[in-house]
């Protein structure tokens, strides 16, 4: 386990970081190296699976607890909960502070749960831990809803053993160094003498039963990572960076509680024509000086297909056209937003001798009290420069 990195580093936050931060670097690092973001990239794959585990482990409280005292070895199935990593202590080096509180709690009735669990709350049914995926979708699916696959990682209970890591045709026997209780009685030297203190059973790890036989497609852990995939309805309206909760496709429970929820993380693709605000669809439609001078019956594409609209005579570059009910579907309501259409006028390059000469007849036919905003222009200049 040497070659690990250190679960906080991986996702790039401090030891004493909230849930809510240590969520939200996941979501940034899982978005950052997932698969379907790096097709075969096989470094961006393992940096992926190494976010995952690490917030497997600190998205949950035991285990982001075991690591913090223990580190690899508090969360590794192969090694006991109780392995020796003390720093040093002014009551001496077999004692670390845990040990403290543990020895208050038996001598002196408990300070408020400092000490280990008992077999029967390891052995309580737990609910497991939530997982997350990613969802790429096209503009018009955001818009309008689909149905999609989604494949992701979890971690489920051992087919083969039911749960129990257990060999079949074996059973569990109850921890000979605990009697069942999950708890073993150890003597510490501390500057006030010698005191019994209750601790965590390395040997079962808290469980009060013992393994004689590991399952051998778990190892003896009694869950199992796969893939999965599940369909998901994505609903019309959805946005960018919106979750959508799927019960229960988390990881498993432990000792028969329900399995954590599947958070899938929707990504929209950018349109080449259409750009969202809010409910509302925008878009540019570029018109020629003469169809924008004389009016122009235009094509405008939208979600539901093609719409004709006639633009009308004069039409300044900027102007905005309002298509009503056109837009996007409002999220879990009913109606849609409208479209918008804004005008660009596309002046014409590489003209002839013979259309420039015509051009400029047109021009000077014209007069200044066609180009109003060019007059109103030119007059505020004169007045700014007056002397």
């Amino acid at each position: 386990m040497a070659e690990k990195r250190d679960y906080y580093e991986v996702l790039g936050v401090s030891k004493g970081a909230s849930e809510d931060e240590i969520k939200k670097a996941f979501r940034r690092q899982a978005k950052k190296y997932h698969p379907d973001l790096n097709p075969g990239d096989k470094e961006a794959e393992e940096k992926f699976k190494e976010v995952n585990e690490a917030y497997e482990v600190l998205s949950d409280k035991e285990k982001r607890g075991r690591y913090d005292r223990f580190g690899f070895a508090g969360v590794d199935p192969n090694y006991g909960a109780g392995s020796t990593a003390y720093g040093g202590s002014p009551f001496g080096q077999d004692i670390d502070i845990g040990d403290i509180f543990n020895m208050f709690n038996s001598s002196f009735g408990g300070f408020g749960g400092f000490g280990g669990r008992s077999a029967r709350s390891q052995n309580a049914p737990r609910r497991g831990s939530d997982v997350e995926a990613s969802l790429t979708i096209s503009f018009e699916e955001a818009a309008k809803g689909c149905k999609k696959e989604v494949v992701y990682k979890n971690v489920e209970t051992c087919k083969e053993c039911n749960g129990t890591g257990a060999s079949e045709g074996t059973k569990l026997k109850t921890c000979p160094d605990c009697g069942g209780t999950g708890q073993v009685t150890v003597s510490k030297r501390t500057a006030w003498g010698t005191i019994q203190t209750s601790q965590t059973c390395e040997k079962c790890r808290g469980k009060g039963k013992v393994i004689e036989k590991p399952c051998p497609k778990c190892a003896g852990v009694g869950r199992t990572r796969s893939s999965r995939t599940v369909t998901v309805t994505v609903p019309a309206g959805i946005s960018q960076d919106q979750i959508l909760n799927i019960g229960g496709h988390g990881n498993s429970g432990y000792n028969g509680g329900p399995a954590g929820d599947l958070h899938v993380y929707i990504n929209v693709k950018k349109h080449d024509i259409f750009e969202r605000k809010g409910d509302d669809v925008w878009c540019e439609i570029p018109l020629t000086f003469a169809q924008a001078a004389l009016g122009h019956e235009v094509v405008v594409p939208t979600l539901d297909g093609k719409s004709s609209y006639m633009v009308h005579a004069g039409t300044q570059p900027g102007d905005i056209f309002k298509l009503k009910g056109k837009g996007i579907q409002h999220l879990n309501a009913r109606g849609r937003g409208d479209q918008y259409v804004r005008v660009t006028i596309e002046v014409p390059k590489n003209l002839t001798a013979e259309q420039k000469k015509i051009l400029q007849q047109f021009e000077e036919s014209c007069g200044a009290s066609n180009y109003q905003k060019q007059s109103s222009f030119f007059d505020k200049v004169k007045k700014l420069f007056k002397d």
